[in-house]
């Protein structure tokens, strides 16, 4: 049965795991830029040397020399690095003929170099050595030892080793072998090209293996040994020495890095390193219980980017699954046992970086477990726990030459046997098929070995404690060259029970409900019909331009697009006896009927206290009024405007609704409202008034929120987006205007829109 995939980390954990990655990849590229301003500083302070210049004058001329010769400042750099140490130097953009290769090798030995001396620790220099200097020269391995106060040589860090190889040589006493005394007393090479001598034992795979030995010299002195060993015999030219002297010259700069502890479990790091899948060594602190990387191998690093991570705590070496392979340290020790996990994280989203897939810890010892996984999906590990994730499910095997099976542990509760008892072969289970379904199971034994082929039968299984289940049953016949055989030779027959009884319960609870849905249905669609038609009700559409007293006038409305969701929003324009025209726009808190009852009682309260001929500030407090002792205490914004066409004035108060546009030759501006608050906010509250002074041609927008309103962006936003459109809408005529305004909206937020666009006739 795979065991549970553990939890996914709480947000507080990603959010710190996405910082921890962010910073290691700034870390890394931080690194790279280092180490190639390493490489600059050092030409820089050459030519402050030999120009006598200041820093600054001396990094300038290097800028603008790389400019003279056409040449990158990291090559320029590595050929006045070289020509100090007296190697191959660049002196002109065109190398001689013949020297372009060496003078690449040089550059490239040079930043190997550079890059050696940026690394935090010996062993890391000795890889990156290794890797970028000596590889080429066909070395396999790479020792570095510091020579200590006693004469005494420690292992500080290697390269292409073994753990445990490692380990057997980690101290030389004074009483070396003859070329490692030679090297440290005379402070000479010693070249082996066919290997040491018959009784001499030195580090590497074989005694016929090519062997170098240097010193490493700083200021004057020996600090160490370097030993560089090929897989064979290898011809040490003259080439070959310069090249590796080159190289291993920065060798002796990083000794004085931390040293690196010697492994203490080297065999299990030997068995890491043997895998060919990623694997990784933990290692618990017992004092603190904390968990830090021991030991990666090759295909792990690679699998993690290459970054060094022996040494770190675990939620700095891999932040993004530290809480995870916590969690599975912990239950492995606690257990005893193997944990296994489909992925960590658990979940992976489209970008993020790759996850580790099929996921085993087990525990090794009391204080470290070794963490595999694969870099690509098994599909077999898949394909068990695809089949472990359907519900009900139980793999069996029978042996049909024995009259024995095998059953998985789910099978004991599909068929509802005791899980103390002797599993049951198929051929033995007809006495615990319901009497109606035995036949069903006959016909399904016949097919598996009369017929020899796959078959699947539904059958209902008595259990024990009196109940009765539905149990699909697949099974295929184990056969070679015709025969009913097992993967011993003996005959037997492998398939799945399956528990679908929830499948035939639903099957007649839906049956006994479908009259019941269709009903509901029904009842959904009249639903609809009847919102629809409340809407039509409560906002009517004006279809065609209504001609009014100087003025030119349309609305729109667009419910809201959830179904069956009645807005707030209301408008009205018209004529009073007065001759002057009453243009309001509302929209009342909320949705639902309770809004639209209240929002059905200030459109009427409006209509009939405009009648009175009042000013708009004066019908704002009075409908205030109504508001506040409007069932529910509804809130809602509104604008009240009365338009007088003997001057073509607008006087009008706003109810912290949204400020009015004005369209007039072609450009769009809003005018400010008065600062007052909304309707049913507070009792007794006095309205401001503003009067503004229309010409002939002028466009009035008056609209709801439901126009302009994003989710993803501010008010401003939006209106920046409405005066944008106005203006070039402005030539049409007033409906069309209206029409492409309220098709090319920018709200999306659910919400109903209204609007309604009035345009001053000219004079005649």
């Amino acid at each position: 049965m795979p065991a549970q995939e553990p939890p996914a980390s709480g947000g507080g954990h990603e959010e710190v795991s996405a910082a921890v990655v962010s910073l290691t990849a700034e870390n890394a590229t931080l690194r790279e830029r280092l180490t190639r301003r390493h490489l600059t500083d050092l030409a820089t302070g050459i030519l402050v040397t030999q120009l006598e210049a200041s820093p600054a004058e001396a990094a300038e001329h290097l800028v603008l020399l790389a400019e003279a010769t056409g040449l990158s400042a990291e090559d320029l750099a590595a050929d006045i690095v070289n020509s100090a140490a007296g190697t191959i130097a660049v002196t002109s953009p065109t190398p001689p003929v013949g020297d372009e290769g060496a003078v690449a090798e040089a550059r490239r030995i040079r930043r190997v170099a550079t890059a050696a001396e940026a690394n935090d620790t010996v062993s890391e220099a000795a890889a990156t050595l290794l890797q970028g200097g000596m590889s080429p020269l066909g070395v396999e391995s790479l020792w570095l030892w510091r020579l200590t106060e006693s004469d005494c040589l420690r292992l500080a860090g290697h390269a292409g080793v073994s753990a445990g190889e490692a380990t057997r040589w980690q101290w030389i006493p004074p009483a070396a072998p003859a070329p490692f005394q030679q090297v440290v007393t005379e402070g000479s090479p010693v070249w082996l090209a066919s290997g040491p001598p018959p009784d001499v034992a030195l580090p590497g795979p074989g005694p016929e293996a090519a062997r170098a030995l240097l010193p490493l010299r700083l200021r004057g002195s020996t600090v160490g040994l370097a030993l560089a060993v090929w897989p064979g015999r290898a011809e040490l030219d003259e080439s070959v020495r310069r090249a590796l002297t080159d190289v291993i010259e920065v060798a002796a700069r990083v000794l004085n890095a931390t040293d690196a502890e010697p492994s203490q479990s080297p065999l299990l790091d030997d068995l890491v390193d043997a895998l060919a899948h990623p694997a990784m060594t933990l290692r618990r602190d017992p004092a603190t219980s904390s968990l830090s990387v021991e030991h990666l191998n090759g295909p792990a690093s690679e699998a993690l980017g290459g970054t060094h991570r022996t040494g770190q705590p675990l939620e700095v070496a891999l932040p993004r699954h530290h809480s995870d392979l916590a969690l599975l340290s912990q239950r492995a020790h606690s257990g005893t046992s193997l944990q296994r996990a489909a992925r960590l994280p658990p979940e992976h989203g489209a970008g993020s970086p790759a996850p580790l897939l099929d996921v085993r810890v087990l525990p090794v010892g009391a204080e470290r477990t070794v963490v595999l996984w694969h870099t690509s999906s098994d599909r077999r590990l898949s394909a068990t726990r695809a089949v472990g994730q359907l519900q009900g499910v139980a793999p069996f095997e029978d042996d049909l030459t024995r009259g024995t099976s095998k059953w998985s542990e789910q099978a004991y509760g599909i068929l509802g046997i005791d899980r103390e008892s002797e599993p049951i072969p198929l051929t033995a289970l007809r006495l615990r098929v319901h009497p109606e379904d035995r036949d069903d199971l006959t016909e399904l034994l016949m097919t598996l070995t009369e017929r020899r082929k796959g078959a699947v039968a539904v059958v209902r299984v008595i259990r024990d404690d009196g109940g009765m289940r539905h149990v699909r049953i697949a099974a295929e016949p184990l056969m070679d060259e015709g025969a009913l055989t097992g993967i011993t030779g003996i005959t037997g027959i492998t398939g799945v029970y399956q528990d679908v009884s929830t499948g035939f319960h639903t099957e007649v609870a839906l049956t006994a409900t479908f009259d019941q849905l269709t009903a509901v249905q029904a009842q959904a669609a009249l639903r609809h019909r009847l919102v629809l038609q409340l809407q039509q009700a409560i906002v009517p559409e004006m279809p065609a331009l209504q001609r009014l007293p100087g003025l030119q006038a349309t609305a729109r409305y667009r419910p809201a697009a959830q179904e069956y969701r009645v807005g707030g929003d209301w408008y009205d324009v018209i004529p009073l006896p007065s001759g002057k025209v009453l243009v309001a726009v509302g929209d009342i808190a909320g949705h639902g009927i309770d809004a639209a009852t209240g929002m059905v009682a200030l459109r009427n309260a409006l209509r009939g206290l405009a009648f009175t001929g009042h000013t708009p500030g004066r019908l704002m407090e009075w409908l205030n009024d109504v508001t506040v002792h409007t069932q529910g205490h509804p809130t809602a914004t509104a604008v009240c405007a009365l338009y007088d066409p003997a001057d073509r004035t607008l006087c009008w108060a706003s109810a912290g609704h949204l400020p009015l546009l004005l369209v007039r030759d072609g450009r769009a501006r809003l005018l400010d409202p008065p600062r007052d608050i909304l309707l049913g906010a507070v009792p007794s509250f006095v309205y401001q008034e503003r009067t503004t002074q229309l010409l002939p041609g002028d466009t009035l927008l008056l609209y709801t929120d439901g126009l302009i309103e994003r989710r993803h962006g501010g008010l401003d936003e939006g209106l920046a987006t409405l005066l944008g459109a106005a203006e070039k809408l402005s030539s049409l005529e007033v409906e069309e205007q209206a029409d492409r305004l309220l098709s090319g909206a920018t709200g999306d937020t659910d919400d109903d829109t209204s609007l309604i666009a009035v345009r001053v006739c000219p004079e005649r």
